[in-house]
């Protein structure tokens, strides 16, 4: 071949690697931002092959409210395991309740954030003589009787509601283990508390509620937050998943599923969060 065959011949193969070489290296980099982190077997073996009363075991009807003292005891009390929402109220408490006003379940206007603990408990929820309960009280309740899964929702002080959830959870002797929507509240257990199993959780876009904006709803349903965060779990809604959801459980991510409303989902899932059946504690 003369000089100029060869340059020609390396320059199309030069030509040919740099695409190759973009798109491995593209490949790399979703990979690094979609990993989940490392847990050992015995840090998820509490939840590991597990069923979870979402919000406590409560009724469709109402009559045992969702996140109430109640339907935690019916779990427990059948050994289920247990997920529960958690925020923080004006003054500073946390408090078990899932939505960010109060209308739905108690019946009356106000965000939980804006008011007190001294009338929060004086409200009743869907029309029982249950009550918002403290996280402590709530645990109590529970005593270990099955593993939790705290669920802790975005608010105007999500750095005091992490601190102020991982002391209550220091203090108490159950399995327990937490989880977000949020990649950074995720993230700051990651910082401040590596040997709790944390999970991120996750749906389809379409899924995500009218406050969550475009951009924050594509990154989540799609897990490219996971390099801040590095969860554990990825608690994903029933449903199809997308490819790099798929992706993170693949390299290593406790697969969970909510909310099922029936035993399919067991197949699929390494834990499940349940409603309104009765499925069995334990299926692997």
């Amino acid at each position: 071949m003369t000089e100029k065959e060869v340059f020609l011949a390396v320059n199309k193969r030069i030509k040919t690697a740099i695409p190759i070489a973009g798109a491995a290296l593209a490949l790399s980099a979703v990979a690094f931002m979609v990993a989940p982190g490392r847990a050992g077997k015995e840090k998820k073996a509490p939840f590991y092959g597990r069923n979870f009363a979402h919000r406590g075991l409560h009724r469709m009807d109402k009559s045992v409210p969702e996140n109430s003292l109640t339907a935690f005891e019916s779990a427990a009390q059948r050994g289920y395991g247990i997920e529960l929402d958690i925020r923080l109220t004006g003054d500073g408490k946390v408090v078990v309740f899932h939505d960010d006003e109060l209308d739905r379940i108690c019946g009356v206007p106000g965000r939980v954030e804006n008011l007190g603990w001294e009338y929060l408990k004086t409200l009743r929820l869907c029309g029982t003589q249950e009550r918002i309960p403290l996280l402590e009280e709530a645990l109590s309740v529970i005593n270990g009787r099955g593993p939790v899964i705290v669920e802790l929702k975005r608010g105007r002080n999500n750095r005091q509601l992490c601190e102020k959830t991982l002391n209550i959870l220091r203090r108490y002797t159950g399995p327990f283990c937490v989880e977000s929507f949020d990649p950074f509240i995720v993230r700051w257990f990651r910082k401040n508390a590596p040997d709790v199993l944390r999970g991120q959780l996750s749906c389809s876009m379409d899924r995500f509620s009218d406050e969550t904006n475009k951009i924050s709803a594509f990154l989540v349903s799609n897990v490219l937050t996971n390099f801040l965060s590095r969860p554990h779990f990825l608690a994903y809604g029933m449903g199809k998943k997308t490819l790099l959801a798929r992706l993170c459980e693949l390299m290593g991510a406790m697969k969970v599923a909510w909310v099922s409303r029936d035993w399919k989902s067991e197949k699929t899932s390494d834990a499940v969060i349940f409603e309104f059946y009765r499925p069995r504690t334990k299926f692997k």
